[in-house]
């Protein structure tokens, strides 16, 4: 029987992923379309005036099994996959944007919806949001158009399901396409013995001798930062740089231009100027200005300083390889960090030895611990995906059940690239007041152990590990009565500071005492290193920032047209960006052929949320510091205001209950020691 159509016998109604293939999955698909169409008829031909109940709650608690099914699909694809569900997505991706597509412009459907909506009924917070969510989204969708405009709609939205599948597709095949293959001794100048012995690991691997670097972040951050080939820089960037450029199938340059010309026209299709103002209007920033107002304040307070930052680098390599040297974007990761070293006495690579992956998540379990009094348990009858996947039962203060936790960490060839925290069950109540309790995971992609060693950490990395277990929280904590309210379903330019809060974390002495300990020896990460790693900690941030500014640049500039564009993507590309560039790179290269968050992620018109939330976080982490880092009752008002609440209200009021007055960038700049 397939696993997906009945009750799973599993802990927690787990999904039994050892027992799952692709032809449950899009069995489960394709039946749990035809339920949800079921369950949409009886809504639309229900005898009774539509009412709050019959019509808004009942279309919310439509559709589970395909949600369900999807949730498997889409994550397995990103985590997972193989050519047999490679396939499947691309070959669904159509038919369910069609069938979202055909509820959505149901006219008796909507004719309830509004019907609903214009009695205007007396509802509390939450419901008033899903009324309000629910009539927004019909009108988004289409609602409103007449029936040529709702047959364009539709063919927009199959064809966006189509080129966003196949543009993560192409990136992960040309990620896993290079690899930069080092024969000889001399390749390996300034490599660490760890390095190394990863990169003969990789050879291996691969069926090679020598050594092997390949594009994903273990193996390229490292080799950018300590090579002393200057060369093999310069070739492992430029292959990093020209991903997805090349001719061939797996270019992502013709499907740039139709990505963007297709969400622009689906804009104006529904009455918005463009693209951005379209997905603004669901977003704190509310229109393009507050987007721009944000990121010319961050120019204005932080370029100045980046400049500064760039020109110690510049310095550092003139002085280690002569005046005559002029630095390149492959250089500045290397410059970069032997400049750090010389200020601090502090390189990456002396920290790893601390930060081993089991001792980090105990200490970030704990930490979540000490503020919120849960408890992570291992759930080894809990299955999972891959070998590499744990999963835990987390549990609240009061011995109750929270949320399934999996946890995906290293790298492999059919995974893809990056971090990232998703769902495979949202929380809700349903009808009868049960609980239904999320699970939710995190992935990451870390450096993996070797034959000799565990996982060893960069700071970096535990960074990564605290911000996605911080989107994690917002979804274990959760409390609402709508799937579609809770958790991270949150405005996109609210939904990072849950994440970006816990990174602060990471640079603090008490937290790092939890757990840094060498993986050897036991002996506690020195205080010295603490002190070290704490002077330093704003080291190249305004370089950072400006990176993610022009990154934000460049989203806004692809989504804020109002006319089809037709030119050449990287030139433009060069032009969107260059306010806020300090190193361009060279003309072939082009980010946006992989740029995954803006092109087929969540993250179009959005990416200035990084920044954005990254003022809210520092004002939020503002208010522990006054009142005490692991103070308990600042903590459980953070979540009971914030990471509790998920959508149900403006994330604006919910932030207010939280901090009692409105967030600037002062703080920001005030930590970041621009001001």
């Amino acid at each position: 029987m397939n696993p997906l159509l009945t009750p799973p016998a599993t802990p927690h109604g787990a999904f039994p992923f050892d027992r799952i293939t692709p032809a449950d999955i899009e069995e489960a698909v394709r039946e749990g379309m035809a339920r949800h169409r079921a369950e949409v008829e009886r809504i639309a031909t229900d005898p009774a005036a539509p009412t709050f109940e019959n019509t808004i709650v009942a279309l919310e608690r439509s559709g589970r099994l395909l949600a369900d099914a999807e949730a498997v699909l889409h994550n397995l694809f990103s985590a997972c996959t193989d050519d047999a569900l490679d396939a499947l997505t691309e070959r669904l991706a159509p038919v369910t944007a069609r069938h979202y597509t055909e509820l959505a412009l149901d006219p008796r459907v909507f004719a309830r919806v509004k019907a609903v909506h214009d009695a205007r009924p007396r509802l509390d917070d939450e419901d008033a949001t899903l009324l309000r969510d629910t009539y927004e989204g019909y009108v988004r969708s289409g609602a409103l158009l007449d029936d040529d405009g709702k047959a364009r709609l539709k063919a927009i939205n199959e064809r966006l399901a189509q080129l966003t599948m196949r543009f993560s597709q192409n990136h992960l095949k040309e990620t896993n396409a290079f690899t930069l293959h080092l024969a000889d001794e001399t390749d390996l100048d300034g490599l660490t013995p760890d390095q190394r012995t990863r990169a003969a690991e990789e050879a291996a691997r691969q069926g090679k001798q020598g050594w092997a670097v390949t594009l994903h972040a273990p193996s390229y951050g490292p080799f950018m930062a300590y090579s002393t080939r200057r060369d093999l820089r310069r070739k492992l960037y430029m292959a990093y740089q020209t991903q997805c450029t090349h001719p061939g199938e797996t270019c992502n340059l013709p499907l740039v231009p139709e990505l963007v010309n297709l969400r622009l026209e689906r804009a104006q299709l529904l009455g918005y100027k463009n693209h951005a103002e379209y997905a603004l209007a669901r977003r704190m920033a509310a229109r393009p200005a507050s987007v721009y107002g944000l990121l010319d304040s961050l120019i204005e307070g932080y370029k100045p300083a980046a400049l500064r930052e760039l020109d110690d680098v510049a310095e550092k390599a003139r002085r280690t390889e002569g005046d005559a040297f002029t630095l390149q974007p492959w250089d500045y990761a290397y410059y970069s960090r032997l400049l750090k070293q010389e200020r601090y006495d502090l390189d990456p690579e002396m920290l790893r030895p601390y930060f081993e992956l089991s001792r980090v998540k105990a200490g970030v379990f704990g930490l979540a611990e000490r503020l919120y009094g849960i408890t992570l348990r291992p759930a080894a009858d809990v299955p999972v995906y891959h070998p590499d996947v744990e999963a835990y039962e987390v549990y609240d203060r009061d011995g109750a059940f929270l949320a399934l936790f999996y946890y995906d960490p290293f790298p492999r060839p059919n995974k893809q690239s990056g971090a990232w925290m998703t769902d495979y069950r949202p929380q809700w109540r349903d009808a009868e007041g049960t609980d239904h309790r999320p699970h939710v995971a995190v992935v990451t992609n870390f450096t993996p152990p070797t034959a000799s060693k565990p996982s060893l950490l960069t700071l970096g990395e535990v960074e990564t590990l605290l911000h996605e277990f911080g989107h994690a929280l917002h979804g274990i904590f959760a409390a609402t009565r709508y799937a579609s309210l809770s958790g991270t379903n949150v405005y996109w330019d609210f939904v990072e500071l849950p994440s970006q809060f816990m990174e602060n974390y990471a640079v603090e002495k008490d937290f790092l005492d939890t757990f840094a300990r060498h993986y050897e020896t036991g002996e506690p990460l020195p205080a010295d290193l603490v002190r070290r790693i704490r002077q330093s900690r704003n080291f190249g941030v305004a370089y950072a920032c400006m990176r993610q500014v022009s990154f934000g640049l460049l989203d806004m500039a692809w989504y804020d047209r109002t006319e089809p564009f037709r030119g050449d993507v990287a030139a433009f590309e060069r032009e969107a960006w260059q306010r806020a560039q300090l190193l361009p790179p060279p003309s072939e290269c082009c980010m946006t052929v992989q740029f995954g968050h803006i092109m087929t992620g969540g993250y179009s018109a959005g990416y200035y949320s990084y920044k954005w939330a990254e003022v809210l976080d520092a004002d939020a982490f503002a208010a522990f510091t006054e009142e005490g880092i692991f103070n308990p009752a600042t903590a459980a008002r953070f979540r009971r205001c914030v990471l509790s609440q998920g959508g149900t209200r403006h994330p604006a009021d919910l932030y207010r209950d939280f901090r009692s007055q409105a967030p600037t960038i002062e703080a920001l700049m005030r930590r970041d020691g621009i001001v």
